[in-house]
């Protein structure tokens, strides 16, 4: 018997594309319109895509070795 495919949900699919598409639009936003705070609140959400970039680059690079 073949083994069974794992459907995942639309919802599950695109929440972490659409949480880090807020936040880079937060950050520009931020990034343009004033100075202070929001400066450093646009350093940290435009860093989350990096971030995560990263973190995937990581994971699919050392997930099987031990």
């Amino acid at each position: 018997m073949p083994p069974r495919k794992h459907r995942q949900s639309l919802w599950r699919v695109f929440a972490m594309p659409i949480v880090i598409a807020v936040l880079s639009v937060i950050g520009l936003v931020s990034a343009l319109t004033g100075e202070g705070v929001r400066d450093i609140l646009s350093w940290l959400t435009l860093g989350v895509p990096v971030g995560a970039a990263g973190w995937a680059y990581h994971h699919r690079q050392f997930r099987g070795k031990s």
